[in-house]
């Protein structure tokens, strides 16, 4: 499998300009505010999103100055969302640094939060990409009740696979689907392709989610059982189909399991082992597969064989194919 620095090569002089163009929009006059988003800065991530912009432009005619801002307005948004999840899930770290509300506290993490949205959305109105604006504001609102919906169906811890679907579907791939559509609108592509390249992204987007599904099915760095899904309560479908192919019994134990001792680690191994050996494994990458053949479908449809065509092949590859 490719490294994501080769399947980088043919954006990498945007990228790296990108990164300025960045750290310009995140930019204040107040003290405080500088100092946190240049320790934000430092946690860079695989720069994922901003790819997928990029591609999708180079793509549909071409990266443009109205790209660099598309790309910085989503990852605005995503770091803004990073911030607000930490303080949500009262989590300590984040890519191997202090998260924001551990150095800072609540208070200032979620305020920090809404400062990196407002940029971002700031951003496209003082350029005028309004279709921008409005493709990641429906993002913004996909992912916030996405989240809430996952909340809501936590309670009962017996969803169907559909409504799985329709969470991830808001909560993790709306926001690569406004990636690609933002690519796509920043280099002058007509709505129906702008929608082609929103679908594509929701589709990789899901099997992105499916496969770190998988992973939390795996085993961490040391070799000891993952499982953080299951003691965050969190139906996802390896153990939704494993529920769904068991008699009533056995159901009422492995949701009991997973309700009120999600903290043994014993419970956490058992449900663990129940679900690999209930298929749940098996279908949830037949299913991950599925997804990612609908991505390559969909870019299949649009025209020219660009480099950066194969660019976002390779990227969908490496979301299913990863190690972590």
């Amino acid at each position: 499998m490719l490294t994501l620095n080769e399947i980088q090569l043919p954006i990498k002089e945007h990228l790296k300009n990108f990164e300025k163009t960045f750290k310009a929009s995140m930019q204040s006059s107040v003290p405080l505010l500088d100092h946190i988003t240049r320790y934000i800065i430092k946690q860079k991530g695989k720069q994922m999103r901003p790819m997928f912009v990029f591609f999708s432009a180079g793509l549909c005619g071409g990266i443009t100055e109205a790209t660099y801002h598309g790309a910085s307005l989503v990852e605005l948004l995503h770091t803004a969302s990073l911030v607000h999840d930490d303080v949500v899930d009262n989590a300590n770290e984040r890519r191997g640094f202090f998260s924001i509300n551990a150095l800072w506290k609540n208070k200032v993490a979620v305020l920090v939060g809404d400062f990196l949205l407002s940029k971002g959305l700031l951003l496209s109105v003082k350029h005028k990409e309004f279709n921008q604006l409005k493709i990641v504001s429906e993002a913004v609102e996909q992912m916030s009740e996405g989240e809430l919906l996952q909340i809501e169906k936590a309670r009962h811890l017996d969803i169907e696979e559909s409504i799985y679907y329709e969470i991830i579907r808001k909560k993790t791939a709306s926001l690569i689907a406004s990636c690609c559509a933002c690519g796509a609108s920043s280099a002058g592509a007509d709505e129906k392709t702008i929608e082609k390249l929103h679908l594509f992204g929701e589709k990789v987007g899901i099997a992105f989610q499916i496969k770190d599904d998988l992973f939390d099915f795996g085993l961490d760095d040391v070799g000891k059982p993952v499982g953080n899904d299951i003691k965050e309560k969190k139906m996802t479908l390896p153990l939704i189909y494993a529920l769904s192919v068991v008699n009533k019994a056995e159901k009422r134990k492995i949701i009991n399991y997973v309700k009120n001792h999600n903290d043994d680690p014993t419970k956490v191994t058992e449900v663990i082992n129940f679900v690999k050996s209930n298929g749940g494994l098996d279908y949830a990458t037949e299913k991950m597969l599925h997804y990612q053949q609908e991505a390559f479908d969909i870019l299949k449809d649009i025209p020219g064989g660009s480099e950066y065509k194969t660019g976002l092949e390779q990227l969908v590859r490496f979301t299913t194919e990863r190690k972590k």
